[in-house]
């Protein structure tokens, strides 16, 4: 975690900060508790990444904020080179997962006309390349996995066995895509149980998105990776924006990326869960 400076702090839109704390805030960004005159705030510092790294959060902010309750931006900008974001402090409490998949359907019911977004997403260790698709399949295989799978291979954490699975997996995106129509949704894009949080008053909201139009079924799918979501999630969810037929047999997909990503982003930690996966592509 970077030492902040008096020098650096100064130039937060902040005034007289009393106090700094580091706090939790996930594995990408160095996180905070501020308080200052204008009360207590969370601050998310990206070193040496610019002002770039969090404009897409808060454009994912913006995005979702058309459905669902999401952080309260206060402003975000570049010092010394470093990004930063202040958000209004958020008091953690419990809520009732029914709600919180009635509000991700709701989210999916936001629709675009392609799949993609209007900007890319290159500050990320992985960039995301958003350019707009008319095909699902092409989008998720040219833009999201064959991009992940060729830096898996460079840091030498790909195999023959991985590549003939793939290829099985990759052949059933096209031909379900051929024969069905994918109506491109807003996506959280991340959407882990660790972004996905309650209020003190027990309201639903979803934090750190990485948005982009695609097919729904992707967030539903990193949903069931590492678990937290309980029935009352998929039961309200699917009262209010149901998922189509067959669900069960497409979720692997979206598995497969969540995991590829993990094994890229931290490790052989991951390569169990992933080769697990893979091994239902025959």
């Amino acid at each position: 975690m970077k030492k902040l400076s008096d020098e650096w702090l100064a130039q937060l839109p902040l005034t007289n900060i009393k106090s700094l704390k580091p706090v939790a805030g996930g594995d990408i960004n160095d996180s905070y508790e501020v308080i200052s005159d204008e009360g207590r705030l969370f601050l998310k510092v990206q070193p040496n990444r610019g002002k770039s790294f969090f404009a897409h959060e808060v454009e994912g902010i913006k995005l979702l904020s058309q459905a669902a309750n999401v952080p309260t931006v206060i402003d975000y900008g570049e010092i010394e080179h470093d990004g930063f974001l202040l958000l209004a402090w958020i008091e953690i409490g419990t809520g009732n997962q029914y709600n919180l998949g009635q509000m991700v359907a709701q989210v999916h019911q936001i629709h675009q006309q392609k799949f993609g977004l209007d900007h890319n997403f290159t500050a990320s260790k992985f960039p995301k390349i958003n350019t707009w698709q008319t095909s699902w399949s092409k989008f998720f295989i040219e833009q999201r996995l064959e991009p992940l799978i060729k830096f898996a291979k460079e840091k030498g954490r790909w195999n023959q066995s991985r590549e003939q699975h793939y290829q099985i997996l990759r052949q059933q995106i096209i031909d379900y895509d051929k024969n069905h129509k994918i109506e491109p949704s807003l996506l959280h894009g991340d959407l882990w149980i660790g972004n996905a949080i309650f209020t003190a008053n027990h309201q639903p909201m979803l934090i750190d998105p990485d948005v982009f139009y695609g097919d729904r079924e992707f967030d539903i799918g990193i949903t069931t990776v590492f678990g937290g979501f309980n029935n009352d999630f998929y039961r309200g969810y699917n009262d209010t924006y149901p998922l189509r037929p067959g669900f069960e047999k497409r979720v692997s997909w979206y598995q497969f990326y969540y995991a590829l990503m993990h094994v890229y982003y931290f490790g052989e930690n991951y390569e169990s869960l992933l080769d697990g996966i893979l091994s239902s592509f025959n």
